[in-house]
């Protein structure tokens, strides 16, 4: 997994991150030379400055002043040219990796499983798969290939500087430790203030998403001023994480500022006694170390700024690769795809839980005959929605075997399987789609003649045709315009198109309103005709038709047998279900 330590830099990330740059390594070979060029334009400046200033202006030579303004000008204009070139494409590089790590943690959480997404904050996995995974391109943009340009800009000036004067290289050398010393210190800081920065977003975006899925609830349950309350503590938390790197930054730069002025003073003052006894030192070389320092404690200053970017990027990446690294996916081992099942399903002594040592299905065993249709029943938490979600490999099983055809349902592939279940469940979920689109997926063998001929045969083109814009109704996020009826026939359709072998309804028809249920029955009738399927349901007008009932407690099947045949034991379980909680809507 991505390391997550405390040093100032972890080479090990960094390298793993640049491994995403190999599809576009001319682009980074060319930027990297445009970095190159840009230090050695940068550095020639002052070399020309010298030159002018001691060849030019004090003999007051007009030709070799336009000599060397034209030299000059030159020059700027091929660093402008390669600093064009260099921010261009470092910009268009880090989107490109940014792209391709999105589109891999996109796929990679794609296939996690749905324990994954139990215990994981919705608003947490938004901000790691876009605004961190946003804050790494800034490494290549505004980090990378910054700190190496100004590295590569800081030896050359080192270089020269040595070159033109070793001694007043020394008087600037003698301040250069302390600058590095207080850069160290200053990027380890900002490292640890940063990962609290990045910790306190994802905080804060969780905190806001619940919030604004779950108004309704706060609305009603007036909790408006607590939330909002609850909300300030947490962006109070977000804002002193962001005056910490604030502080670090106020003492930073101005003691880089001081320390750059007194290398200044020394230069003018060194230089100018040797100016002035007469030696070998030219004002040309004191303007030329003046500006040459400048170059030199600039780009330090910058590093340290575009450190703060680079760290910024590599605890985004951080915590990217950590969930790249999450290994919560269903292992798709399986070798045998199939086009159509028969339908037949045996659960065999199968044993699951969500916590370890906490089974909520313990060891249960039933079998299911193709075409058939069995009702599932039981109190809250029985284990009735556990054995669907098992059925579709949501989940693994603990121990046991699921078979459907004879097959063991780990030896199929994965997308087979699932492409043969259907699921109906109690809370649809639509995307902020068209209808259409809701029902089809954006799945090219279903076309859009396909859909309106479902249906037609399951008995709700009308209701559909009669929306604004029919199949092509915008239903918003989480089918907002719809009503839970409305939403509910949308999914038995969604589920009929797709022609499965299983069909399973989990608890389809409980909150809907009798005109939807009736149409919701009567899409029932339709879509279970001559295939497998499982129901989950408090409507006693389900159930009753229902081939075979499993009755289900704790976790345990408890009874087996036909509707009839359950009332007929009067101490049984699901007799005592009736009585209590059917009887008196059959009499309704």
């Amino acid at each position: 997994m991505a390391s997550n330590t405390g040093n100032a830099f972890d080479m090990a990330l960094f390298k793993r991150l640049l491994g995403y740059t190999n599809p576009y390594k001319r682009i980074f070979y060319f930027v990297g030379v445009a970095a190159i060029l840009v230090s050695l334009f940068g550095v020639l400046r002052p070399i020309l400055l010298q030159e002018t200033v001691d060849e030019a202006l004090i003999p007051a030579d007009f030709d070799s002043l336009i000599y060397y303004v034209s030299l000059m000008t030159g020059v700027l204009v091929l660093e402008v040219i390669f600093q064009f070139c260099f921010i261009y494409y470092a910009n268009w590089l880090g989107q490109e990796v940014v792209r391709d790590l999105r589109v891999k943690l996109f796929k990679h959480m794609l296939g996690f499983k749905m324990q994954y997404y139990d215990k994981s904050a919705v608003g947490r996995l938004v901000t790691r798969a876009v605004s961190d995974i946003e804050t790494i391109a800034s490494i290549f943009s505004q980090g990378l290939f910054m700190i190496i340009s100004d590295l590569l800009k800081m030896l050359v000036v080192i270089g020269v500087m040595f070159y033109k004067s070793w001694e007043l290289t020394l008087l600037v050398l003698t301040v250069l430790p302390f600058i590095i010393y207080a850069t160290r210190v200053f990027q380890k800081k900002m490292k640890l203030a940063f990962e609290e920065v990045r910790t306190q977003v994802a905080d804060l975006n969780t905190f806001v998403q619940e919030r604004i899925t779950g108004m309704k609830i706060v609305q009603l349950f007036t909790r408006e001023k607590t939330e909002y309350e609850n909300f300030k503590k947490i962006n109070d938390k977000h804002r002193k994480a962001w005056v910490k790197t604030v502080w670090y930054n106020s003492i930073f730069f101005p003691i880089a500022e001081m320390s750059t002025s007194i290398t200044i003073g020394l230069i003018v003052w060194f230089g100018g006694l040797r100016v002035v006894a007469g030696d070998d030192m030219s004002l040309g070389i004191i303007v030329a170390f003046i500006e040459l320092s400048q170059m030199l404690f600039r780009p330090l200053r910058q590093i340290a700024d575009k450190f703060n970017t680079l760290q910024m990027g590599m605890v985004a990446a951080n915590r990217v690769f950590g969930i790249l690294d999450t290994k919560s996916t269903i292992e798709d081992n399986g070798i045998i795809s199939v086009e159509q099942l028969e339908g037949e399903i045996e659960f065999k002594e199968v044993r699951f839980s969500y916590v370890p040592d906490e089974e909520v299905v313990k060891g249960i065993s039933f079998r299911v005959e193709p075409g058939e249709t069995v009702a599932i029943v039981g109190a809250t938490g029985a284990g009735k929605s556990t054995i669907i979600n098992l059925l579709s490999r949501f989940y693994e099983i603990d121990s046991g075997v699921i078979e459907i055809d004879g097959h063991n349902i780990k030896d199929l592939e994965l997308k087979s399987l699932r492409s043969q279940i259907a699921v109906v469940l109690q809370n649809v979920f639509l995307f902020a789609d068209t209808i259409m689109n809701n029902i089809n997926l954006d799945n090219p063998d279903i076309s859009d003649e396909d859909v309106i001929s479902a249906a037609k045969q399951i008995g709700i083109h009308e209701f559909i045709d009669s929306l604004p814009g029919g199949y092509y109704y915008n239903v918003k996020e989480r089918g907002a315009m719809l009503s839970s009826g409305q939403r509910q026939l949308i999914s038995f359709l969604r589920a009929y198109v797709s022609n499965p072998s299983i069909l399973v309804l989990d608890e389809a028809t409980s909150s809907v309103d009798s005109y939807s249920e009736q149409l919701i029955q009567d899409a029932t009738d339709k879509i279970t005709e001559g295939r497998t399927s499982i129901v989950i349901a408090h409507r006693l007008a389900t159930i009753k038709k229902a081939d075979k009932i499993i009755v289900m407690d704790q976790g345990k099947i408890v009874e087996i047998g036909n509707h009839q045949s359950l009332l007929q034991k009067i101490e049984g379980y699901y007799r005592k279900l009736y009585e209590v909680q059917f009887k008196e809507e059959e009499s309704i």
